[in-house]
């Protein structure tokens, strides 16, 4: 690994960097680099099983993109995610930590909250919050 200086090298090296083509302001279409094709139809194959465990961070990612930006753009995301986690588990030498499906919430909790809170008094409630210890 020591050939690659960060993960963003490694990934694209691996072809599995977003493409960035734009022209005149416009992002126009955003095509992966050809790669290393056998590393990269792994990673994407690793993906796409990843997206069907339960309660694992790698799938709540690929749910999260694939709603968004189809289930082929939300693969090639999680497998570089997957390629990134390889690459920093052998050069720190630390082992896997799986973060939970529920991370991106966690992070962004003050945020759900404000945006429900508002949702709900814009219907005509009104809310009171209390955390509870559980």
């Amino acid at each position: 690994m020591s050939r690659f200086p960060t993960a963003a090298h490694l990934a694209s090296w691996a072809g599995m960097a977003p493409g960035n083509h734009e022209s005149a302001g416009k992002r126009l279409s955003g095509r992966t680099r050809k790669g290393n094709k056998k590393l990269r139809s792994c990673l994407v194959e690793c993906a796409r099983a990843a997206a069907r465990t339960k309660n694992t961070y790698l799938s709540a990612k690929y749910h999260r993109i694939a709603k968004r930006r189809g289930a082929n753009r939300a693969s090639v995301a999680v497998g570089r995610t997957i390629l990134e986690m390889i690459y920093y588990i052998l050069t720190r030498k630390e082992p896997y930590r799986e973060l939970g499906a529920d991370y991106w919430d966690r992070q962004r909790e003050a945020r759900i909250v404000r945006q429900t809170v508002k949702r709900l008094e814009g219907l005509g409630y009104e809310v009171k919050l209390e955390k509870t210890s559980a």
